[in-house]
């Protein structure tokens, strides 16, 4: 027998998993709002109870899930694949906020400029309605003229009037050329949103960590921005990783928040080349410099893998609790 049940205990339904098929695609192919974020066992967002039955756990981040989580019968929805009937359980929000289903929308771009080199903002208008509500740092599938979607996150906050990304151009990426090189103001675009679990949690009061890496400053710009907005008192820190100074993009805009809000600090760090204005090295060793204990915050990472991993590492060093640690790593499509 190929096809396993899978009972997902949290949506109160069964679903049939075909042969490769993780529990995590299962749920999503059947429009479950499965919470969950990188999808590559990097995250730990989609961590669940295993109840009943046998799956094969594939690679994963030993942050993601410990040895003794795994012991404990947690598991990792997106890279377990079942090997018998399964009945599962996610593990509830930290925040009490519902799990927002994701839904399809059309939209149109309406705003394309350069922010970078290799980074356009794209703005699109939603044609079917006002754009759905969606938290700060979670993001879309975005498509344009056909080509592959491509996950992008949000940079903006909900209810300013459309959706802001923040796009990378990546050598070889399809979607990626045709937004930097084909898309203009006009063109039309489908959006299916709001996804991932590394969204600001509004009921915590200890002091924010964001850690962004190139364009991963979209779903942390959104984060703060909320939070300042929400009037969140709190001490939050903002480090900027990037490799040199045509990769900065938006200081003066982060600097005037700065200054608005005197519990926000803004720190650009610049890891290939040297500069009079800003500090020089890894944004993770800035990080670690700099706070020496993290018990009681919260962190918001997001950016390359090899980032998020060693932010990971020099936050749980710094006390920083894995509940409290909030990563979405941007994984190159291939």
């Amino acid at each position: 027998m190929t096809i396993k049940l899978v009972d997902i205990r949290s949506a109160r339904t069964s679903l049939e998993a075909h042969v490769g098929q993780t529990i995590l695609d299962t749920a999503l192919a059947a429009e479950i709002p499965y919470p969950h974020g990188c999808r590559s066992g990097r995250c730990g967002s989609c961590k669940s109870r295993l109840i009943e039955g046998e799956v094969e756990l594939l690679q994963h981040s030993r942050f993601a899930l410990t040895d003794e989580e795994r012991a404990d019968g947690l598991i990792l929805a997106c890279r377990a694949l079942p090997m018998t009937d399964t009945a599962v359980a996610w593990l509830g929000s930290d925040d009490g906020a519902a799990v927002q289903p994701p839904r399809r929308l059309n939209g149109t771009v309406t705003r394309i400029e350069d922010l970078t080199h290799d980074i356009k903002l794209v703005r699109i208008a939603t044609e079917d309605g006002p754009s759905l509500p969606f938290a700060a740092g979670q993001y879309a599938q975005v498509g344009f003229d056909g080509l592959p979607a491509r996950s992008y996150s949000m940079a903006n906050r909900h209810g300013d009037g459309g959706l802001e990304f923040h796009i990378r151009r990546v050598e070889g990426g399809l979607t990626s050329h045709h937004v930097h090189s084909v898309l203009k103001a006009g063109n039309k675009a489908t959006l299916e949103y709001p996804m991932g679990s590394s969204y600001l949690r509004q009921h915590h009061s200890g002091p924010i960590l964001c850690i962004a890496g190139g364009s991963g400053l979209a779903p942390v710009k959104a984060i703060v921005e909320t939070a300042l907005a929400h009037g969140m008192k709190q001490p939050i820190h903002l480090y900027f990783g990037i490799r040199s100074e045509r990769d900065l993009y938006l200081v003066e805009h982060f600097q005037t928040l700065a200054k608005w809000h005197s519990n926000l600090s803004f720190t650009p760090v610049l890891s290939e080349t040297q500069s009079r204005y800003h500090r020089i090295g890894l944004v993770t060793q800035a990080v670690e410099k700099d706070l020496l204990d993290l018990d009681g915050w919260k962190a918001y990472v997001a950016g390359p893998p090899a980032m998020v991993d060693a932010a990971m590492e020099a936050t749980f060093a710094r006390g920083l609790r894995k509940a409290d640690l909030h990563a979405d790593a941007f994984f190159t499509p291939e």
